[in-house]
């Protein structure tokens, strides 16, 4: 993105993501800040997204006043994941595959339902990463099925996330379904004040940055994977 601003504008630049993901993992909200002199707006989103690769896209520049940063001013973020049961290479890269035979999936919502009722997440973070805290106030979390029961979405807001948290949190849940895990162990590590030895995560593919929130800004997403991912379905609650 630096890359191609700076070929539009003839000058170096430095932009500040609201944060960071994995590899293979994707967004359909994302903003980033950038100090720039006053120029056109319309043409300079025109002229980057010519010079951008197909899988990313400027969907809009928003000039602010003051000094507002992209990350640090964000009260919220949402993210989803996809899961789909059975191979399908229309579904590969964008929703994660686990073919997995049978899926319980009253007691991996009974498992979602905990994690808001919890604000220490010690033993969903990757250990390799040393947060300063791993508190995080999660406001809404829910999955639901499509109408085949082959495809699932988890969803997850909350107030920040370390790092990992939303893949671990999904491997859990998938082990919940397929009763490797229980709801009470589930829980457990939602209790805990001890750092994981165990971390798993699920799949890259899956995961979608899908809605950051600010105090001055709060935009309906511009593309809803949801949509594409399940093209012929509908989602209902489980």
């Amino acid at each position: 993105m630096e890359t191609c601003i700076a070929r539009v504008v003839k000058l170096p630049v430095a932009i500040f993501g609201c944060g960071r993901t994995d590899a293979c993992v994707h967004a359909s909200q994302y903003f980033f800040h950038i100090d720039l002199e006053p120029l056109d707006v319309e043409e300079l989103k025109f002229r980057v997204n010519k010079h951008l690769p197909a899988d990313i896209a400027v969907f809009d520049i928003i000039p602010v006043h003051g000094r507002p940063n992209a990350r640090l001013d964000a009260i919220q973020r949402t993210y989803d994941y996809f899961i789909h049961r059975y191979k399908d290479p229309f579904l590969h890269g964008v929703s994660s595959f686990y073919q997995e035979p049978e899926l319980d999936l009253e007691k991996m919502k009974a498992a979602t339902m905990l994690l808001s009722q919890y604000n220490n997440y010690r033993g969903f973070y990757r250990t390799t990463s040393k947060p300063k805290t791993t508190i995080c106030k999660v406001s809404y979390a829910n999955l639901v099925v499509d109408d085949s029961g082959e495809r699932l979405k988890f969803t997850i807001s909350a107030n920040r996330f370390l790092m990992g948290m939303v893949r671990i949190i999904v491997k859990r849940l998938i082990e919940v379904g397929g009763n490797n895990l229980s709801v009470d162990e589930f829980e457990s590590y939602l209790m805990t004040t001890a750092t994981p030895k165990d971390v798993r995560s699920a799949f890259p593919q899956g995961l979608y940055l899908s809605k950051v929130t600010y105090p001055f800004l709060d935009m309906k997403p511009r593309t809803r994977f949801d949509q594409l991912v399940n093209r012929e379905n509908t989602w209902r609650e489980i």
